[in-house]
């Protein structure tokens, strides 16, 4: 299956499941505090057997295509650690996953799961938004000692300083589907109306000073 089919179907997966719901009449409210029209939890994915096999998969061909000498696969906490999990145990893998900060008790982990310096490690990640929590793990893992070849996820909303954000940093992003495409099939299947698509097109331009 090519890419913008993916793209499209993990689209009509996340709105069929409600993992994904757009609301630009009543936006909601992050913890950022911005507004929002859109809200994504691809958590409810893993709800669904049929939507989580396609995105393990789709996850697991996207590593193999754009990332072949991957080593290891390390989850972001909370929400990446399943699905690392899942797409690790397709790709036959060694797995980790990285905490936002260490363990306060025991033996105060931060990477949880055995890291070896040198090792290629492709991070996975469930959503992208500014990209600065991600970013942080890219950081604890090669302090580590480990060569990051990339970043993967589920859904980008393809912001502007996420891609600044992931150009500082030197790291690849690839993520299975994305905010353009979602509205365009949010449009196909009437989950929106098309005049709502000029605000919802406005919010990922400045969602910082979106107000609907």
């Amino acid at each position: 299956m090519n890419r913008p089919e993916v793209a499209r179907q993990v689209a009509a997966y996340l709105l069929n499941i409600e993992a994904i719901q757009l609301r630009p009449a009543q936006p909601f409210k992050w913890s950022s505090g911005w507004n929002s029209p859109i809200y994504c939890d691809n958590r409810l994915a893993l709800s669904f057997p049929e939507v989580r096999t396609f995105i393990k998969n789709a996850l697991a061909g996207a590593i193999k295509s754009h990332f072949p000498a991957v080593e290891l696969i390390a989850g972001v906490a909370t929400a990446g650690i399943a699905q690392g999990a899942l797409v690790a145990d397709v790709l036959h893998l060694p797995y980790a996953y990285v905490r936002p900060e260490p363990k306060k008790h025991g033996m105060g982990n931060q990477i949880e799961g055995r890291v070896l310096a040198g090792q290629k490690v492709v991070v996975l990640e469930d959503l992208i938004s500014t990209g600065g929590s991600s970013l942080k793990v890219v950081d604890v893992l090669r302090e580590a000692g480990v060569e990051v070849l990339g970043m993967i996820s589920i859904f980008t909303y393809g912001f502007s300083i996420a891609d600044e954000n992931f150009k500082q940093k030197g790291v690849e992003l690839v993520s299975l589907s994305n905010y353009d495409c979602l509205l365009t099939e949010a449009l196909k299947l009437d989950y929106i109306e098309s005049s709502q698509l000029e605000t919802l097109s406005k919010w990922r331009e400045d969602p910082g000073s979106w107000d609907a």
